[in-house]
């Protein structure tokens, strides 16, 4: 049954693809499409509850094998979740001309390669879908930006960062492979040189794909010039490929990992986590905004990872499972939430022609369906109950307390630092998206785009409300969830099920009666409130014209923050004055902060790599007697080495 929803699955994908490219059925095969992802979470989701395999086994051999478990089938459904809607989506926001067609099917193809990197069981089939996912999405971008100067030079940077740190990749799979532990744990020793050198090559190769911090540049350029329902994909979906397969490396294939890795992983969470939220909060373009809040939530899944490890280490095997049991749940969850908010965005983009925080405002009035939804993501991201970013959040702070409690001084103390940094994270969170929801959706429009704003059609208002309902029910019984993904750990859990959380040794998370209590104290405060409203009352301005511009600002929202961080942010600043016979006449001010990672990193490495290949070229003369002199050069140094017994 689960094979032939599968099939059906990729044919419609497939099938729907090859239609988009026509111009009078183009909307016929993006609704194709949809069905085949819709198809897809249903069998994807099916092969995880019932947790047997289905096709053919992993295997090191490299020839072409497929086949679906428990951990692919949660991975194909959370891919189909995010799918449906956002290619439901995909038939308003597009249009019928060539590039609108070619995305739309290109959109279907980055959906299948996706499905086949999960059913790959080859390291052949694996390393192939892995590298055409990532050339997928560059395709698209510049079909979609017509090539400009500006996506150009964002999808150079992305193949250039994603394919110089994914070579760890290929160095991980490939030796898995020689090994023959490709699909098999036990083959290689725990503790030993080998086993160490493929964790630290899969953490680097996986984690440059996944977005972890200092290897994420990429990704805050790359998620937001992509359309809307791309940028879905990749920041729901995409990157979360990389962690399925760091699961499959760490937790699977290579046995019992040293504790001593599993607090590297939760020092890169930690990392990313809080320098994802923290750059997100002086961020003011909307979707350049939700790419940090990747790089966060991808640290706050490494943080659930890493404690697997360490407590696996220790031989705690059930908080072990609980932990990846937090980081699979808050994959799920964030895949849900952030395509709500980048399909929201994209909807607010179209209706107010602008993504500026300080161009928008008054916009729940206007776009009531969009911006209710968009509020719902904005409350799940934040961590804010009853929603699901809570509570996996919740179980994540769970897993990493008793990270801190097990084992020596050094696994506590890194379980500690782990825990402070999901505490900060979770506060810069809810601090951001207060800013996002108050600049975006509350007050009154700031430019005449936004006041003029209608609401979108129907399709796209759809897939947003869709995404919106699915937080509120991943919310409200998360418990459902918790056997199923804590059974996907290759060691025996015994974990029970129930809506909320029950777990040994901390109390409830009784998830339902948190909803009740909140949904009754809100009505309560309704009915007191009654009609009444506030009266308008004039405001005083200093005696100047009241105009939108005088309006809180995302940079005067954020200023003490930056202020106290001032000393690690290095923010900079210009304000430009101009006079006119002694009167101010007009006052410009423009701040901004840097990235301290691109400018104190990377383009130091950028600027001497492209000055030492301007050094090289001067070995490129056009002369044929310079070349031929090379050549020689190079035998007899190859006659030298062997002589000398280098080349054994």
């Amino acid at each position: 049954m689960i094979a032939a929803l599968l099939c059906a699955a990729a044919g419609g994908l497939a099938a729907g693809a090859a239609l988009t490219l026509a111009r009078r059925q183009w909307r016929r095969g993006l609704a194709l499409q949809a069905a085949g992802a819709a198809t897809l979470a249903v069998a994807g989701f099916a092969a995880l509850i019932v947790g047997h395999p289905v096709g053919s086994a992993f295997t090191s051999h490299l020839t072409p094998h497929f086949g679906v478990d428990g951990l692919s089938g949660f991975f194909l459904g959370t891919l189909g979740l995010v799918a449906a809607p956002a290619l439901g989506y995909s038939s308003r926001y597009l249009d019928d001309s060539r590039p609108g067609r070619v995305v739309a099917a290109l959109t279907g193809v980055f959906v299948l390669v996706m499905a086949a990197l999960l059913c790959a069981r080859d390291p052949v089939t694996f390393l192939g879908s892995w590298e055409v996912m990532t050339l997928v999405p560059a395709a698209i971008i510049l079909v979609y930006r017509a090539a400009d100067r500006e996506s150009r030079r964002t999808v150079f940077t992305y193949l250039a960062i994603t394919h110089l740190g994914g070579a760890g990749t290929w160095v991980a799979v490939l030796l898995l492979a020689k090994a023959g532990a490709f699909g098999t744990s036990g083959v290689i020793a725990s503790g030993s040189g080998l086993q160490a050198v493929i964790g630290l090559a899969a953490l680097l190769g996986m984690g440059t794909k996944a977005g972890v911090v200092p290897l994420h540049s990429w990704l805050p350029r790359a998620h937001p010039i992509a359309p809307a329902p791309v940028s879905a994909l990749m920041s729901g979906v995409m990157i979360k490929l990389a962690i399925y397969a760091m699961i499959r490396v760490f937790v699977g294939w290579l046995g019992v990992l040293p504790a001593w890795f599993g607090v590297l992983v939760l020092a890169a969470g930690a990392v990313s986590a809080v320098g994802g939220v923290t750059y997100a909060l002086f961020e003011h373009e909307l979707k350049r905004l939700l790419a940090l809040h990747s790089i966060e939530n991808v640290g706050i899944i490494m943080l659930g990872l890493g404690a697997c490890l360490v407590l696996r280490a220790r031989g705690d095997q059930f908080w072990a499972a609980i932990a990846l049991a937090a980081a699979l749940l808050h994959t799920l969850n964030h895949a849900v939430f952030k395509a709500l908010l980048f399909l929201g965005a994209g909807s607010i983009e179209r209706a107010a022609g602008s993504l500026r925080l300080d161009r928008l405002g008054g916009l729940l009035r206007r776009m009531p369906w969009t911006g209710w939804a968009f509020l719902v993501g904005a409350m799940a991201i934040a961590g804010l109950p009853p929603l699901n970013g809570f509570a996996s959040e919740w179980l994540t702070l769970q897993a990493l307390l008793h990270t801190a409690m097990q084992g020596g001084a050094g696994d506590g103390v890194a379980g500690a630092i782990a825990l402070a940094a999901l505490g900060a994270t979770a506060a810069l969170a809810v601090f951001c998206f207060v800013k996002v929801t108050g600049l975006v959706l509350l007050g009154p429009p700031r430019r005449g785009a936004a006041r003029d704003a209608v609401e979108v059609a129907m399709p796209m208002r759809a897939a947003v409300i869709l995404l919106a309902a699915a937080c509120v029910v991943l919310g409200l019984v998360p418990g459902l969830l918790l056997r199923p993904l804590a059974s996907l750990a290759p060691w025996n859990s015994h974990v029970t099920a129930s809506p909320g959380f029950r777990l040994p040794g901390t109390g409830a998370l009784p998830t339902i009666g948190i909803a009740i209590v909140l949904a009754a104290g809100t009505a309560v405060l309704a009915k007191i409130r009654g009609r009444r409203a506030a009266a308008p009352a004039p405001a005083w301005a200093c005696g100047q014209p009241v105009v939108p511009q005088l309006g809180w600002s995302g940079a005067g929202f954020t200023k003490p923050l930056r202020l106290v961080l001032e000393a690690v942010l290095r923010p900079r600043r210009e304000i430009g004055v101009q006079e006119r016979g002694g009167v101010v006449t007009e006052i410009a001010y423009q701040g901004q902060v840097p990235n301290l990672i691109d400018e104190r990193v990377y383009r130091p490495v950028a600027r001497r790599s492209l000055a030492a290949a301007a050094h090289m070229r001067r070995l490129q003369t056009g002369s044929l007697a310079v070349y031929v002199c090379y050549l020689i050069a190079l035998v007899v140094a190859v006659l030298l080495a062997g002589r000398i017994g280098l080349l054994g």
